[in-house]
């Protein structure tokens, strides 16, 4: 339900958060049929605030809020669901999901199938074993639905299918532009890579890195050279652990 000031009960997922003067947060949400939304939690900081435990990152929720989507007053807010238990080695995950949107969505632009593309991402972090998989997948529904997408069945100029035999030139503002002569080199791909990445299948780690590398040279172009501090984090997670697993080994001798 809706009039021209007042949203009710509209499907969101909080993507981040923070303080605004003494007592109130400034929150940005991915809702089904508004997008991507900038609303002010008024007093939620306060001793007692009905809010503050809900609004909590990966959990399915039902906003109401007064005015616009960008600068409207959050009114209520309740639980739409259990919320999506992310293990702590993929909440890194979890944020870079919420990074992606907040970078490449417009305010107030719906998608609700963007909507459902994140809900069943958070869903395949949640289960073992399915990190990479979700977030491959996840990228990839993201820019085919933001008119990024690329065919990975079929030669851009000509048409000809893809051989699983064969091996390919992919250019992300171009698509799949020819055959290589050998495997290897930037931009280049295994056809089978390639076929089971646009079947979204990815069920071996070979297919998994080579979803990698396409889905990081086809978010450049409408990154437009805006950092992802997520993956800045998490190489530099990654460093300190394997810094002190060394220095730990050195100190052991």
């Amino acid at each position: 339900m809706q009039n021209a000031r007042r949203i009710q009960l509209e499907p969101g997922f909080l993507l981040h958060q923070r303080d605004f003067r003494d007592s109130s947060r400034i929150v940005e949400f991915l809702t089904r049929d508004h997008g991507r939304i900038c609303l002010f939690a008024r007093g939620v900081r306060r001793a007692g605030s009905p809010l503050a435990a809900l609004l909590q990152p990966f959990a399915p929720l039902l906003l109401s809020w007064s005015g616009s989507g960008d600068g409207g007053t959050l009114s209520a807010c309740e639980a739409a669901g259990p919320r999506s238990s992310l293990p702590a080695a993929v909440l890194m995950s979890g944020f870079y999901l919420n990074e992606l949107l907040l970078k490449l969505l417009g305010r107030e632009d719906s998608h609700p199938d963007v909507f459902e593309v994140y809900a069943l991402a958070l869903a395949g972090l949640a289960a073992p074993g399915e990190e990479q998989r979700a977030l491959r997948l996840f990228e990839k529904r993201l820019l085919e639905s933001l008119g990024f997408g690329i065919d990975y069945t079929h030669l851009a100029a000509s048409g000809e299918a893809i051989r699983a035999d064969a091996y390919y030139h992919v250019r992300a503002e171009r698509g799949v532009t020819g055959r290589a002569d050998r495997p290897g080199g930037e931009g280049v791909f295994a056809g089978r890579e390639l076929l089971s990445f646009a079947a979204e299948e990815l069920a071996d780690a070979a297919s998994l890195a080579a979803a990698k590398r396409l889905m990081r040279a086809a978010l450049d172009a409408p990154l437009d050279g805006r950092e992802i501090r997520t993956r800045t984090v998490a190489r530099a997670v990654r460093a300190a652990g394997r810094n002190d697993h060394d220095g730990s080994e050195e100190s052991s001798r």
